[in-house]
């Protein structure tokens, strides 16, 4: 079974010449400027390190619309299981990068769902989010 059609992108991803941190705190005021909240922040780095795996730092943020969850909760309650909103930020051979999930491939996943339009506006959302973070 194939999941992904070849021009659906699953991610979007920029790298950013901010800090590693300077970048997790552009993310969370972009995620407030856009009308959402920030959830939790996910230390990816410091979880594995206290099971003595090396990483480069690594957060996952965490963040929700309650209404566009509760209206995809309304389409397909297994939807819950793409909820929250994920960012994350890292780094890579010394370069931070900035990536999140597009909410276009909802579809994909839930081919039965009725999501009209509303997968491709959340989707420029957290496009404007990233790109605003950089």
């Amino acid at each position: 079974m194939k999941l992904f059609s070849k021009n659906m992108e699953f991610d979007y991803t920029t790298t950013t010449t901010k800090t590693f941190y300077e970048a997790v705190q552009s993310v969370q005021d972009a995620i407030a400027k856009a009308g959402m909240r920030v959830l939790h922040i996910h230390d990816v780095q410091k979880t594995l390190a206290e099971k003595n795996f090396t990483r480069e730092p690594f957060n996952i943020v965490e963040f929700c619309s309650a209404k566009f969850a509760n209206e995809f909760l309304n389409i397909d309650i297994n939807i819950g299981l793409c909820l929250p909103c994920k960012i994350n930020v890292y780094t890579q051979d010394g370069q931070t990068f900035i990536s999140g999930m597009r909410p276009i491939v909802l579809p994909q996943f839930f081919p039965q769902a009725d999501f009209g339009e509303r997968p491709k506006e959340i989707d420029q959302i957290i496009r404007n989010i990233i790109n605003d973070a950089q």
